[in-house]
């Protein structure tokens, strides 16, 4: 796992050590590390290139064991030219977070508005067929009404 480290050096034993402040998830993110870290940097891992308070990207794997370290100054360059240079401010993500969340709302009151219409138009359509049904029982009374009843005039 990738982490961003600051170097620290120990005066008593000459021991470089990285204190870890991020790591990288699994989807490219970055997360701020919570806790402080430190682990000692093993000799094998160009100890000779890391300078006091120098910001390092450290790989290292599941056991702690630091992997291999590389000075982040391209990294950081990187970073500065994809979002610093382009307009990308927290603010900017901020304003854009809080146009996400207006639409967000204006969406739901949308969706709640259509909800209420549809109940209603759901409400007049049984109306409708309920008149329906009725003017259909008072046609079939009035014709049964209308009728002329057929009486037997032939009497013997």
């Amino acid at each position: 796992m990738l982490y961003l480290a600051q170097v620290q050096k120990k005066d008593i034993l000459g021991e470089i050590s990285l204190q870890l402040l991020a790591c990288q998830n699994a989807d490219e993110t970055w997360a701020i590390l919570p806790e402080q870290t430190v682990l000692i940097v093993p000799p094998n891992c160009n100890q000779n290139v890391l300078n006091e308070g120098m910001l390092v990207l450290a790989d290292i794997g599941e056991n702690r064991n630091i992997l291999q370290v590389q000075t982040a100054t391209n990294w950081v360059l990187e970073l500065v030219e994809k979002y610093l240079t382009t307009g990308f401010t927290p603010d900017f993500f901020q304003q854009e977070a809080n146009k996400s969340e207006e639409c967000r709302q204006s969406l739901t009151l949308q969706s709640q508005e259509l909800s209420r219409r549809s109940i209603e138009l759901e409400a007049r359509r049984e109306q409708i067929q309920n008149l329906e049904a009725k003017l259909q029982q008072e046609k079939e009374l009035l014709e049964t009404k209308n009728q002329p009843s057929q009486l037997n005039f032939d009497a013997p």
